[in-house]
């Protein structure tokens, strides 16, 4: 029989653990011809989500759980669950229930039987999210697919169901700033999309603001484009080359006419602008610079505190 490995990175899930488990645990019953384990990422959490891990444990033996020893975000959370599944095939997915439990039957289907690797899904629809957040999640998917090499659809979740052959190559993947959405499309293999209508949280509130999601797109298109650098680089050509016409033009005048060059105000903001411009170019740098001090040291992406085996032990 085939094992299928859920992964669900939790950070306080309390509210949404109970009926999270009911649903996947009553799809598990319907698909007898498969085995199941359930990895539960506890990342961090400040509420009684690890307790309510280890009842599910006691009560449940396909339940495992990895609890880390701080909050190290989401991406941590999947790394962790990825490198601890033992499937034949492995589902990454939320505990909030925003990624519907049932269409797992179908996406078994699809990578088993299908030619597929990969059964991914998207939201059809942006109902109940803020129309602010809708127009630049929608800019932020396509400014990445022109920057960058990764293969990112518009909507995309991380909800999906992988062949063990896509999850290996994924655990290749050794970088510290990791983004999954790029990583997935990045590793390629043959990839079925599912649509399906946005769904609201089971229980409890979003841990994504729109400030954390705007530093995670920036972290998306930095790890995977060195587009910024050479429009940085542009604009520095592009300014320079303004600057010597305007130079040489002004001279002509000067000589030609006999008019002084006058107008503080302008040359102020001129100066405001290239100093503004300067700003951008060196911020730039210096983040791509961070990201790579980041990954020299070498730092664990996440540390195990306590796991299912360890009381055991």
């Amino acid at each position: 029989m085939d094992l299928i490995s859920i992964v669900v990175p939790c950070y306080n899930e309390q509210e949404a653990l109970p009926p999270f488990y009911k649903e996947i645990n009553k799809v598990a019953a319907h698909m007898d011809s498969v085995k199941f384990e359930f990895i539960f990422i506890d990342d961090g959490s400040k509420d009684k989500t690890l307790s309510m891990l280890k009842y599910l444990h006691k009560k449940d033996e396909r339940v495992r759980y990895i609890s880390f020893s701080r909050n190290f975000g989401k991406e941590a959370g999947m790394l962790a669950g990825l490198e601890a599944a033992k499937g034949d095939f492995v589902a990454v997915m939320d505990a909030d229930l925003q990624d519907p439990p049932s269409l797992l039957p179908k996406m078994y289907n699809i990578v088993r039987n299908g030619g597929y690797d990969c059964a991914g899904t998207r939201r059809s629809t942006r109902e109940g999210e803020p129309p602010i957040r809708s127009f630049f999640a929608r800019m932020f998917y396509k400014i990445i697919n022109k920057m960058s090499d990764a293969d990112i659809v518009d909507g995309a979740r991380d909800y999906r169901l992988m062949s063990r052959q896509m999850v290996d190559a994924i655990l290749a993947m050794k970088e510290y700033n990791r983004f999954s959405k790029g990583i997935f499309g990045w590793v390629g293999f043959k990839t079925k999309w599912l649509e399906y209508v946005n769904t609201q949280r089971v229980a409890g509130e979003t841990k994504w603001s729109f400030w954390k999601l705007f530093k995670y797109s920036m972290e998306g298109i930095m790890a995977f484009s060195t587009t910024p650098l050479y429009i940085s680089s542009i604009m520095g050509f592009i300014i320079c080359v303004a600057a010597f016409i305007l130079a040489c033009f002004y001279l002509i005048k000067t000589l030609v006419y006999g008019d002084p060059t006058t107008g503080f105000p302008s040359l102020v903001c001129i100066i405001l602008f290239l100093g503004g411009i300067q700003l951008i170019g060196i911020g730039v740098v210096g983040m791509y610079l961070s990201k790579t001090y980041l990954e020299t040291k070498r730092r664990p992406i996440y540390i195990i505190k306590e796991t299912e085996n360890s009381k055991e032990k």
